[in-house]
């Protein structure tokens, strides 16, 4: 197999940038990177060589080498890790160097798929690597770990028993037994099934929870202008990220930025002011306010409480009336208008100058997507994929269990069992399709 080189750590400027190596060839590289084709470094030890340009015989850089020898090494592989200044041209040909020396540049989540393909760790784990780089919130994270960890495996490896066991016991029947199985047999391995197919209802019940840890929520503030969705918008992360003016319409294109509530990763939208007008640029931004408003998962339609209700303000509210969304009614801090507005309960009042019912609105908008307490809960299935398989081997359980009542032949039962045990075997990799492998690792950074 190629040895394969990548920079496994960020473009840009840093005080050290990594390059890593893995492949059989991977110490004689080095050798020759290091001028040196004595160089035997103890593994998993570190060692301070100058690295040298292989024409000129120049030093191009002192760096920290580390051996990890196969098999004891994140791929499976020889490792070498070079430890470099963080210069980007510098880095640069280092890695140059490298190819020269007949190492390929890596793929995406090539390092990854070497680890699988060596039995390092299984495909879920592999993935759980991506959402750990990946994550957004401290609680994601957190769940990431536990998917590395194996969690998710092990809970998915004693149904997969259980289900194997059903399977060959059904084998061994359809092999050996001429008569129909007794009605004991039958009702032990319906019960059996029934466990299996419970105990991954309860994996696909927390896909909710998981789902929102893992994509967070779309919020968008929709309102005419000079409401305070610009305001709100700082005030709720914190900064002064959007320009905030006496001046109407001064938001002309959306503005987007991410903050968390409770764990749940938040991707906020402040929009142009919605209203009619004749500047060619303002109305792009309304026309791509109102495309907002549809993909967005919450609106926040604010609401000027210093002012009475509008004809433009009932116009939003009607075009809000079908998505997921409720009132912030802004300005608290002045003095306030009786505004009247059905909308079943979901209004709240708040000052984003003053910060008043900030909290308020906060847990409004988390609210109706968490459907537990997220920091206390166990594992999270989080992938979507992962979930669709489960939900899939559930439905061929039950299949098969109503196909038992139905007292239909082993044959006809065995098809959804196998079908059951190859949807989880495509979670942990066991019966993943190289195709599948492929559009699965393409969404892994290079160096990874």
């Amino acid at each position: 197999m190629d040895t394969i080189v990548a920079l496994a750590t960020p473009l840009g400027r840093s005080g050290i940038g990594v390059l890593r190596l893995s492949g059989a060839d991977s110490l004689k590289i080095t050798q020759r990177l290091v001028n040196d084709d004595k160089f035997n470094p103890k593994p998993r030890h570190v060692n301070l060589r100058k690295i040298y340009d292989l024409q000129t015989s120049d030093v191009v850089d002192e760096s920290l080498i580390t051996y990890f020898k196969a098999p004891q090494s994140f791929t499976g592989e020889d490792v070498i890790e070079i430890s470099c200044h963080g210069s980007p041209v510098l880095l640069r040909q280092v890695l140059d160097l490298c190819l020269r020396l007949d190492a390929r540049l890596a793929e995406p989540g090539e390092f990854t798929l070497r680890a699988l393909a060596n039995g390092q760790l299984d495909l879920s784990q592999a993935e759980a690597i991506r959402d750990l780089i990946d994550a957004n919130s401290i609680a994601m994270t957190r769940q990431a770990i536990r998917q590395l960890r194996g969690e998710f495996s092990h809970q998915l490896q004693p149904l997969k028993d259980d289900l194997l066991n059903v399977i060959v016991f059904l084998e061994s029947a359809l092999e050996f037994v001429e008569d129909d199985l007794p009605d004991y047999e039958a009702q032990n391995l319906k019960n059996k099934l029934k466990n299996i197919g419970s105990q991954l209802g309860k994996l696909t019940e927390t896909f909710q929870a998981g789902k929102l840890l893992r994509e967070g929520l779309q919020v968008a503030l929709v309102g005419r202008p000079n409401v305070g969705k610009s305001s709100l918008f700082n005030a709720l992360l914190g900064q002064d990220r959007a320009i905030v003016t006496e001046i109407a319409g001064t938001t002309r294109d959306q503005l987007n930025e991410s903050f968390t509530i409770n764990n749940i990763p938040i991707s906020l939208i402040d929009t142009a002011g919605l209203r009619n007008t004749t500047n060619t640029v303002e109305s792009i931004g309304v026309e791509r306010a109102k495309r907002t408003m549809a993909d967005a998962d919450l609106v926040i339609v604010l609401l000027d409480g210093s002012e009475n209700l509008t004809p433009e303000d009932k116009d939003i509210i009607s075009q809000a009336k079908d998505l997921n969304y409720l009132i912030a009614i802004n300005k608290n801090d002045l003095e306030q208008k009786e505004i009247s507005v059905n909308n079943n309960g979901n209004i709240l009042y708040i000052s984003a100058k003053t910060g008043y019912g900030l909290d308020n609105l906060q847990h409004a908008i988390v609210e109706p997507f968490s459907p537990q307490d997220i920091d206390n809960s166990g594992f999270l299935v989080s992938d979507a994929r992962h979930n669709d398989l489960l939900l899939r081997a559930k439905s061929e359980i039950e299949n098969s269990i109503s196909l038992l009542d139905q007292k239909m032949s082993e044959e006809i039962v065995l098809i959804g069992l196998h079908n059951a045990i190859r949807y989880l075997g495509e979670i942990t990799g066991e019966t993943t399709t190289e195709d599948m492998l492929t559009r699965i690792f393409s969404t892994f950074c290079i160096g990874k």
